[in-house]
């Protein structure tokens, strides 16, 4: 069990709190209505599953039912930080990410 700071209820909780919701930051298509099923299927479905440091969200779901940004290492379980989704998206662009 690790614990997690929500940046809306600012109180750090036990995970038990809280729902994974998946991969952070995942760019959607351009354009919506040329993707190709490939495409749509890759958007909905595949996801990096790195070792290391990676973006999630998570949904508070026990306390302010918010969903925001975790930097987590996947190894570890150590987390960098935690943040609302625009600020935790300008941190990942700022990382270079895509």
């Amino acid at each position: 069990m690790f614990l997690i700071y929500c940046p809306y209820c600012k109180a750090t909780r036990e995970e038990e709190e809280f729902h994974n919701a998946g991969e952070a930051f995942i760019a959607r298509p351009a354009d919506p209505e040329a993707a190709s099923d490939e495409e749509w299927g890759d958007y909905l479905f595949m996801r990096k599953n790195p070792k290391g440091w990676h973006w999630e969200q998570w949904q508070h779901a026990a306390g302010c039912g918010r969903v925001f940004a975790v930097k987590r290492h996947t190894l570890s379980y150590r987390i960098a930080g935690s943040w609302t989704l625009a600020a935790g998206k300008a941190l990942f662009l700022q990382e270079g990410g895509v």
